[in-house]
């Protein structure tokens, strides 16, 4: 298979019309066509976009899960609608083409699929340019589901962050249906199981009359059961759509009772308490508040006048130690002239000389008048009450200002809810609304638990009558029977359960092989010797190291995960020989920069004949990008840029990097 074209109209967030040439290119010079489609865009361009496109054109609704109802599957439709800017068009469309070889012919299909808003999609086939008219939907959606099963697409068009999962998947169920799907066994199956309707048939004709009787009896009641659970089913969906419309009826029931005032009824109490909590932490701030403007607070007032009034003190306490100075030497010098005259015949210059120094100093000494006249030891207290204590003190003030001023708001918006809140006889009515709804989906949840209880007990008594009915087959049958074709169908049924087990121990060793080869060249640790043990029966596979110890994929960090389930995907592939396109979105986001160099190198280029990567400019950067083995590979490929202004995203050909430098090259 080969896509060759996707053209998305109005599809999420690509406004319009956009064709997409997804088919590998051919240069002249290589004959073989390069696999690699590469689409780069950052998160929210419109990368994931592409892939959902693909698998709704495809499956419709199964590309959203099994179980969708019919309502539920038209809204995942509506949410596909493209919501951009200035769009008015409630339609949207997808037209897939791709190749695809059908009981060993290739041919070209098309698939559109076309909706509106509120409206069932149609869907429409076209095989080699021509209609298939024939087919009604259903047929076509059931062509198109037995062409492409979706057990095998999902491991073709994955997510590379969720396709972990399939690590995850310790059942083995995803991995049986992909390999029963991929390598035929599936096929031996149904035949198989159209034999054993056959034999049946025949078995019944030959049984006697009164077993006929009795399997007839338990078939009727059988389909009795399966009628009445399918009538329980109906009835529990019934059940479920009351939940449904009773929560909307709550919804507005609680709408009406807030636009009344019920938010703030049953918030009232709370109030209060909120109320009296503010009241006392005021208090206690008022409180703080007093305490600090009677203490140092008002220091910090006048810090200018304080600091002139400092100055002033410590001038006058200069002052005050100049004038002691000068007057212990003035006494000093009447006993120094005294000596003086005594010891020395001519004193007079000496003593001149000295009294002319001390008069000059005492000429420059600045002294300030003595207004305030205080100790030495009230300066210092003052001096702390005004550099030390005052500032803590205004601090804290401060700080219980500002926190008062907060309380007193909230206090005050606390007053306004009070007084907005309703008082609890006003809001009766809508109170007891309310609570009859609540009782009555409370009875809707009960009802749909009991209904769906009582259709699986139906089911189950459904299957256990088929089990009595395939019992009575299995005592009944018919020892010998010389019609050939009843021969030759049970030979046939004996044979194929053989040929069903021995053909899956085979392929399962294949793809034990072809999973280590995998394996080994993508595993980041290169000397790893690894095995592995797939179960024939549960399929679950069994990683098994160099030391036949079996390592549990519990113990696997996400990036070994993936892969794990990357090496099981090229597995599954190589040993099916079913050529089928790739697309991985988001391809290496959990991945470590060993293991991306891996799958660079060693998987994109050989993982299938068409390898379609939606990925970031993080995941695959520009050294990536020009990587020789990678870039050798890539066809072509596409930059998604997404326009804030009208909400949209385009195409345009070239990668992030390519765009640049061909912009480049045009400037220059």
């Amino acid at each position: 298979m080969i896509i060759k074209s996707l053209i998305v109209n109005n599809f999420r967030v690509f406004r319009g019309v956009h064709e997409i040439d997804l088919a590998p290119r051919t240069e002249k010079k290589i004959e073989s066509a390069k696999p690699i489609i590469l689409f780069g865009g950052l998160n929210g361009a419109g990368k994931t976009s592409i892939l959902s496109a693909v698998r709704v054109a495809l499956y419709g609704r199964i590309a959203f899960g099994r179980g969708l109802s019919t309502p539920e599957y038209q809204k995942e439709l509506d949410a596909l609608i493209h919501r951009g800017v200035g769009v008015s068009d409630n339609k949207s469309s997808i037209e897939l083409v791709f190749n695809h070889s059908h009981n060993g012919i290739e041919s070209e299909y098309k698939v559109t699929r076309a909706w509106e808003r509120g409206k069932r999609d149609k869907l429409t086939l076209e095989q080699n340019s021509k209609e298939l008219t024939q087919l009604n939907y259903d047929q076509c959606q059931s062509f198109l589901t037995e062409l492409i099963p979706t057990g095998i697409a999902d491991l073709f068009f994955f997510d590379g962050e969720k396709i972990a999962e399939l690590a995850e998947d310790e059942s083995g169920q995803v991995l049986q249906t992909a390999v029963r799907r991929l390598l035929g066994i599936d096929v031996v199956e149904r035949l198989r199981s159209d034999l054993a309707i056959y034999l049946k048939r025949h078995h019944a004709a030959a049984m006697p009359a009164n077993i006929q009787t009795q399997i007839a009896k338990l078939d009727k009641a059988r389909l009795n059961a399966e009628h009445e659970a399918v009538e329980l089913t109906n009835q529990a969906s019934l059940s479920r759509a009351k939940i449904d419309l009773v929560a909307k009826e709550i919804d507005n029931a609680e709408s009406e009772l807030s636009s009344r005032g019920g938010a703030w009824a049953s918030s009232r109490e709370q109030e209060k308490a909120k109320q009296l909590t503010l009241d006392a932490e005021r208090k206690q701030l008022e409180k703080t508040v007093r305490s600090e403007i009677e203490g140092d607070l008002p220091f910090s007032f006048a810090p200018k006048t304080l600091q002139k009034l400092l100055t002033q003190l410590n001038e006058e306490k200069a002052t005050k130690q100049a004038n002691s100075f000068n007057k212990e030497l003035t006494a000093f010098m009447t006993e120094l002239t005294w000596k003086l005259n005594a010891e020395m015949s001519d004193a007079t210059t000496a003593i001149e000389t000295i009294g002319k120094c001390l008069h000059d100093r005492e000429s420059n000494q600045h002294n300030t008048e003595i207004k305030l006249d205080i100790s030495d030891r009230e300066l210092s207290q003052i001096e702390a009450q005004i550099n030390v204590q005052s500032p803590v003190s205004f601090n804290r003030f401060d700080k219980a200002r500002q926190r008062l001023a907060e309380v007193e708001e909230d206090i005050a918006a606390l007053s306004v809810n009070i007084a907005r809140a309703p008082e609890q006889e006003q809001l009766e009515i809508q109170l007891n609304n309310v609570k009859a709804l609540t009782s009555k989906r409370t009875k809707a949840i009960l009802e749909h638990k009991e209904k769906t209880e009582a259709a699986k007990r139906k089911y189950r008594e459904a299957i256990e009558l088929a089990r009595k009915i395939q019992k009575l087959h299995d005592k009944h049958k018919v020892a010998f029977n010389a019609e050939a074709s009843l021969s030759n169908a049970q030979n046939a049924h004996i044979m194929l359960a053989d040929f069903s087990e021995k053909l899956t121990a085979v392929r399962v060793k294949q793809l034990e092989a072809e999973f280590i080869k995998s394996y080994q060249k993508l595993a980041r640790k290169d000397d790893l010797k690894l095995s592995a043990r797939i179960n024939t029966t549960t399929f679950d596979v069994e990683l098994i190291d160099d030391k036949k110890h079996a390592i549990s994929r519990k113990a696997l960090s996400a990036g070994e995960k993936q892969i794990y389930a990357i090496s099981i995907l090229e597995a599954l592939g190589k040993t099916s020989g079913k050529k089928l396109p790739i697309i991985i979105d988001t391809p290496l986001g959990r991945l470590d920069s060993k293991h991306r160099d891996k799958l660079i190198e060693h998987y994109f280029p050989e993982a299938s004949h068409q390898v379609i990567i939606l990925s970031t400019d993080t995941e695959i950067d520009e050294s990536y990008f020009n990587n020789t083995l990678f870039k050798n590979e890539i066809s072509h490929a596409f930059e998604i840029q997404f326009d804030g202004a009208t909400k949209s995203s385009s195409l345009k050909e070239g990668y992030f990097w390519e765009q640049k430098s061909k912009a480049a090259l045009e400037v220059n």
